[in-house]
């Protein structure tokens, strides 16, 4: 084989190594994507990724920033254990959720026409001072924060888990939605108690089941998503506590036509 003829094999050498690594890189990074919607449902009751800040419901509530969030400590865990709730939610009333936390207050559309078996459990919980003094247990910046564990980790419930109901219009999870969080390995729709509010715009297959809409208040969610941990998904860099949730019921304004 001439030297010139060798060179060019070494060239064309060295552009498939390149190419073949660039493949791999590649690869990489799509399985680290994978891992991180992966790893997000896997402790017990959690949730997935991303964002595209869009609702803007949210407006002068108290909180401006992490900084005017009170100084508090972890409670202690709850031991709890639970029945399933039995159906007692009426349809026919509006159901709002107001969310006191040490970071100022939320309040939450619970969208009870649309999804009953979801807001049955909740407003369940809520009623049975369930929510009281539980720390929020995760935050992932530009995505979620969660709360509901009386464990006061990522992997506590009830102890009981019902079928819920997921959305089926996209997006699924718009920025301001609260939904249950669940692990990979429960089914689609499975609510115990954790729950999620989503801070940003989630990509995620609509296998969480709705539970409504922030109206008040999503500038204390985006606050508290702010203490993430600097790995941008994890325990809080400080305590963060849900003092209290309080479940107050209205009629269901008229319907306006055109």
């Amino acid at each position: 084989m001439s030297k010139a003829n060798k060179r060019e094999r070494q060239r064309e050498n060295r552009e498939k190594r390149r190419e073949f690594e660039g493949k791999i890189q590649r690869r990489q990074r799509l399985m680290k994507t994978a891992r991180t919607f992966a790893i997000i449902a896997v402790p017990v009751l959690i949730v997935g990724v991303v964002l595209n800040l869009n609702n803007s419901s949210d407006d002068t509530s108290t909180g401006s920033d992490s900084k005017s969030c009170a100084e508090v400590k972890t409670p202690p865990a709850k031991k709890v254990s639970l029945d399933a709730p039995t159906d007692t939610l009426d349809v026919n009333q509006s159901y709002t959720a107001t969310i006191n936390t040490s970071c100022g207050t939320i309040a939450v559309d619970l969208a009870a026409q649309s999804y009953p078996v979801s807001v049955n459990n909740f407003v369940y919980l809520a009623n049975q001072k369930f929510y009281d003094d539980l720390a929020v247990v995760r935050a992932a910046k530009n995505f979620v924060i969660q709360t509901g564990s009386p464990t006061q980790t990522s992997s506590g419930g009830p102890g009981y888990s019902v079928a819920a109901e997921v959305p089926t219009v996209e997006p699924y999870y718009p920025a301001g939605t609260v939904a249950w969080a669940k692990s990979g390995a429960e089914p689609a729709g499975t609510a115990g108690s954790q729950f999620f509010i989503v801070t940003g715009n989630a990509p995620l297959p609509a296998d969480y089941a709705v539970i409504g809409t922030v109206s008040k208040g999503l500038n204390v969610a985006r606050n508290i998503e702010k203490l993430a941990p600097k790995s941008g998904d994890g325990a809080l860099t400080r305590p963060v506590v849900m003092k209290k949730v309080t479940i107050t019921t209205g009629a269901i304004p008229p319907a306006t036509t055109p």
